[in-house]
């Protein structure tokens, strides 16, 4: 009973017996609609003495495809393996951790978390404000930083997934092909990214090993705008670590860069950003940190993010507004960072 079956499972007898939170009542819904993919997101109502008013609480995901995806790259043992292990030396904050469980054989797994609710959303539709770009970036940073030049034992320890593990190159061109297929058939995709998807399959292995060559430190593997909340003093609070990774930092921030900001606020403040970035590695104690192959791997990095709508929409609804808009953005962003970035010459 540590797993539930189902969110029907998660009562307040389950919370007290096998999550630990003295709980006389549970009332759960479902939130993330829209947003969360890999997993089920259910926001809990607790009341009793001694416990939190509310708690996230995530299970796999209700679409097949997307469990399949999530269970077969290990994204659920991530997860709590990073708020069993990593967690408490973020330089980041992160949701205080109440339970997490996760059966490898079956990839059914429970996390309870700190419902951050009460800060500040971004939509990642809308993009970001310069401002909080910023305050994301010096954040990376002191992330990256914090595990630069000692990752690669998390990867041999199973804490990440290394981004050269053979898992990648195994399931991501049957899985992207699968996503390219449905988005050709039911959406309308810019004409960049049509020249650059058909040749896009091929080259994964051989971007995967150069965002893994070099130094390499801890990603987060889906930073976002979405996957993160701004605190009163203009500071994110990090979610989702299903994604959690040993690579190349400049993976980050690309997908970051390409993703979360608007076309035109990324295409201004790109290059700052990406200067931001290295400048607080370089504050945060790292001092082997080549420029000039950091900027390559960054539009390596950049590039490679098509997997990201791609493989996604094999779960998505695009008959579901949010979901629909969704991948109409990250499309839309990933075209100017093709264009821009001359990303086809990588093929």
């Amino acid at each position: 009973m540590q797993i539930p079956a189902s969110i029907d499972d998660v009562t307040a007898a389950w919370f007290r017996d096998s999550a630990g939170l003295a709980c006389d009542t549970a009332e759960t819904e479902l939130i993330g609609v829209g947003i969360g993919v890999s997993s089920a997101v259910y926001r809990a109502h607790l009341t009793g003495d001694g416990c939190p008013t509310s708690v996230v609480v995530k299970l796999p995901a209700l679409d097949p495809a997307a469990h399949f995806t999530s269970s077969i790259l290990r994204m659920y043992v991530r997860e709590v393996r990073f708020f069993e292990h990593l967690a408490p030396d973020a330089p980041v904050r992160v949701p205080a951790f109440h339970h997490g469980v996760v059966d490898p054989e079956t990839n059914q797994f429970v996390v309870v978390m700190e419902d951050l609710g009460t800060l500040r959303v971004i939509d990642q539709l809308d993009g970001m404000a310069i401002g909080d770009a910023e305050a994301a970036v010096d954040a990376l940073a002191r992330w990256h930083a914090r595990w630069w030049g000692k990752a690669e034992d998390l990867a041999t320890d199973g804490l990440t997934v290394h981004l050269s593990d053979p898992i990648y190159p195994a399931v991501l061109p049957m899985v992207f092909g699968e996503g390219w297929e449905k988005l050709t058939a039911e959406y309308e995709l810019p004409r960049c990214i049509l020249e650059v998807g058909p040749r896009f399959s091929d080259a994964i292995e051989g971007l995967l090993l150069d965002l893994s060559a070099g130094p390499t430190t801890l990603c987060h593997g889906d930073y976002r705008a979405d996957n993160m909340l701004m605190d009163d003093d203009g500071q994110p609070a990090l979610l989702d670590f299903q994604l959690i990774g040993t690579g190349a930092g400049a993976y980050d921030l690309a997908y970051f860069t390409t993703q979360s900001l608007d076309a035109a606020v990324a295409a201004e403040h790109e290059a700052a950003l990406f200067d931001r970035w290295c400048d607080g590695l370089e504050a945060g104690g790292v001092t082997d940190l080549d420029r000039d192959a950091e900027w390559l791997r960054y539009r390596k990095a950049a590039l490679f993010c098509l997997v990201y709508p791609v493989v996604a929409s094999r779960g998505m609804d695009l008959a579901d507004p949010r979901q629909h808009a969704l991948l109409e953005c990250m499309d839309a962003r990933f075209a100017r960072a093709v264009e821009e970035l001359d990303l086809a010459s990588l093929l």
